[in-house]
């Protein structure tokens, strides 16, 4: 393992675009052809969404790519996504018990990165959140890899103030001087990261999520599709809570609002006793787990009322669509909207979720002249080829500054 760096003392569906040139630029020191070596926790969600793209766009560019992924989360949906990416991964497939929390169970997970480290000899080590962080710069072995983190919000989600958060930001601050590049997708994560941690002790860059070319076909709804859609975990921090208090005000004002709601999770029981409790159960559809796409065609409208996000992508997905959307102004999602972030709510705002989903319904024009506008934003400043290729090119970048420190 390598000794600490001490600071200075002045210190999912995937797409990838079409038409990739595999000429990428090429920087001093570093092989035409990398070994990519990732490391994540659970296949779900944005982070799993993320991970499986650039393995794709990597691949496409002629990368040698293996992937280390948790056996015990994801399920049928992460497995079936897994068993077709394998026969591409030059660098093979490891499922091993990751938990979501630490205990000795990490041990077993350490040995295995260790061995994985000790037979594909990668360019490049890449962990993704903050258990995948952990493993990828703990690990021994790989003395040549360069060790990259993006956060993907991971433990900087936890509550300033109490022990695990405190626990989990002493931790991040020690690894951080094992990272030779911080990746962040969005720069409210980075921002976050500096606020939390503290300044990053090597070579950082933003390289934001990005969506294919097929993400802007437009979605028709289904017949029978709602007058709203949610889409996300069901879990406290995506505030489904609230969007159901809205649907029982709406009520009370005479407007009855048909939602439907995709994923699951373990909010699941309480949300749909909560619908039943404030009279609105016969508003809100539980769809359960849908692909995005999916999703969106059971509704008009994408709600999004969370609590906190990192850079979403059933944001940038439901904009590429086309879709009007109603969200909160957390996290990274002011990124995607830029000039039209003032369209966004407070979060943990009842009335102003009420009024705006009111607002939307009433002038549909306006809605729909927002969303077109928001699209286009998308589509010049969020693709999954620019996320791929600056990705790459900041690894480049990295491994070039470790080879000129060792000839200096």
């Amino acid at each position: 393992m390598r000794p600490l760096r001490l600071p200075a003392a002045s210190a999912v569906s995937v797409s990838v675009d079409a038409a990739i040139d595999l000429r990428a630029p090429q920087t001093a020191g570093t092989p035409a052809s990398l070994k990519i070596l990732h490391v994540l926790r659970a296949p779900l969600g944005g982070l799993f969404r993320h991970v499986i793209d650039i393995t794709h766009g990597q691949i496409a560019r002629g990368h040698r790519v293996g992937l280390i992924v948790d056996r015990l989360t994801g399920g049928e949906r992460a497995d079936a996504i897994l068993r077709a990416l394998e026969p591409d991964l030059a660098l093979g497939l490891t499922r091993v018990g990751i938990p979501r929390e630490m205990g000795f169970a990490d041990f077993a997970a350490l040995r295995c990165v260790a061995r994985r480290l000790a037979l594909t000899e990668p360019d490049v080590l890449h962990g993704h959140g903050a258990k995948g962080g952990a493993l990828a710069r703990l690990a021994t072995g790989a003395p040549n890899a360069i060790r990259a983190y993006t956060p993907h919000g991971g433990s900087l989600v936890y509550r300033p103030g109490t022990f695990k958060g405190q626990f989990y930001r002493g931790l991040e601050w020690l690894l951080k001087w094992r990272t030779d590049l911080f990746l962040f997708e969005s720069a409210y994560i980075a921002d976050l990261y500096r606020a939390e941690i503290g300044p990053t002790p090597a070579m950082t860059r933003i390289v934001r999520n990005g969506v294919g070319a097929a993400e802007f076909a437009p979605i028709t709804p289904r017949p029978d599709a709602t007058d709203i859609v949610c889409v996300g975990e069901l879990r406290p921090v995506k505030a489904f809570d609230i969007l159901i208090a809205a649907l029982a005000a709406l009520r009370q004002r005479g407007r009855i609002v048909s939602a439907t709601i995709a994923g699951d999770g373990p909010q699941g029981g309480e949300l749909e006793a909560l619908a039943g409790r404030l009279g609105v159960v016969d508003q809100v559809r539980f769809a359960g787990h849908r692909p995005a796409r999916e999703a969106f065609a059971m509704g008009r409208m994408l709600v999004i009322p969370s609590r906190a996000e990192s850079l979403p992508y059933v944001v940038l997905e439901a904009a590429a669509a086309g879709m009007p959307i109603v969200a909160t102004r957390v996290g990274g999602i002011p990124e995607i909207f830029g000039p039209h972030a003032q369209h966004l709510i407070p979060p943990d705002d009842t009335t102003a979720l009420v009024e705006a989903i009111d607002a939307a319904l009433n002038d549909q024009a306006a809605a729909e002249r927002v969303a077109r506008a928001l699209q286009q934003r998308v589509r010049s400043e969020f693709s999954a080829t620019t996320m791929v290729e600056n990705g790459l090119a900041a690894y480049r970048e990295a491994i070039g500054l470790r080879h000129l420190a060792r000839l200096a």
